[in-house]
């Protein structure tokens, strides 16, 4: 059945502290409708395990996701279509900070998917695109919406009426990824020196900085910044936030512990 098929491996590494989840579906890593819902589980692992502080997306193969799988999407009736996205793109809703690795083809819901997470890094030889409109389709899982927030609405909707491909290049000048790594094996370098960054600091932090980020950018300046204040009042009371002072004060690496 066509609607059947891959897998979202799901490791540990950093003594738990991070998940690691690569999409493991052939030379293409297609996205089936079995797929989908593979991430939304994995998440719900991930979301409730106080262990585990941030989240890698990475994928096996010559290139990321060229997208989904077209012709499965035939035997799908379409009142189940309309709750398209909300499990490909848990990466978004999960508390804990998420990365994708990205380096080839990153098309469609692969691109989707990426756009959920919180922090890119890619190659040179990248390419991402929403290519649904040669099928008569828009994205469903959120394409449309994310991609206008990170690249601005004229250029997002050049993108998705022509479904022309974004180079890497592209991409990082316009603010859909961080950095270029020259190839795969410098992107896993710095994948994981920015792993190693992001466990040296407190998890509460991290966790309250993205809610306020998501919360703030579709909300007015004003609704923005009472939200961060009342943020940033309650990380004045966390045991971190002392921690990380007395840390300063002393000179030394702080011992962060989540609370």
């Amino acid at each position: 059945m066509a609607l059947t098929g891959g897998e979202i491996r799901l490791e540990r590494s950093h003594d738990g502290q991070v998940a690691n989840l690569t999409l493991d579906h052939g030379r293409y890593n297609i996205i089936t409708w079995e797929t989908r819902q593979v991430m939304a589980d994995r998440f719900a692992e991930i979301d409730s395990d106080r262990d585990i502080k941030l989240v890698v997306i990475r994928a096996e193969g010559e290139h990321f996701s060229s997208g989904g799988d077209i012709a499965g999407f035939m035997e799908v009736d379409p009142v189940d279509l309309t709750d398209l996205g909300q499990n490909v793109t848990a990466a978004a809703r999960s508390p804990k900070p998420v990365i994708a690795a990205i380096d080839g083809y990153c098309f469609g819901v692969g691109l989707e998917l990426v756009l959920s997470a919180d922090i890119r890094l890619a190659t040179p030889r990248s390419r991402f695109a929403l290519p649904e409109m040669k099928l008569g389709m828009i994205p469903g899982s959120g394409g449309t919406q994310r991609l206008a927030r990170l690249i601005g609405l004229s250029r997002a909707k050049y993108h998705v009426l022509t479904g022309e491909r974004i180079t890497g290049e592209q991409a990082l000048d316009w603010g859909m990824v961080s950095m270029l790594a020259p190839d795969a094996e410098a992107l896993e370098k710095e994948t994981q020196a920015l792993v190693e960054k992001l466990l040296g600091f407190s998890p509460m932090a991290m966790r309250t900085a993205k809610e306020v980020l998501d919360r703030g950018i579709d909300a007015p300046l004003y609704t923005g910044i009472e939200l961060e204040r009342k943020a940033y009042a309650m990380l004045r009371a966390s045991h971190d936030f002392a921690e990380g002072v007395a840390a300063f004060r002393e000179k030394r690496s702080p011992q962060f512990q989540g609370r």
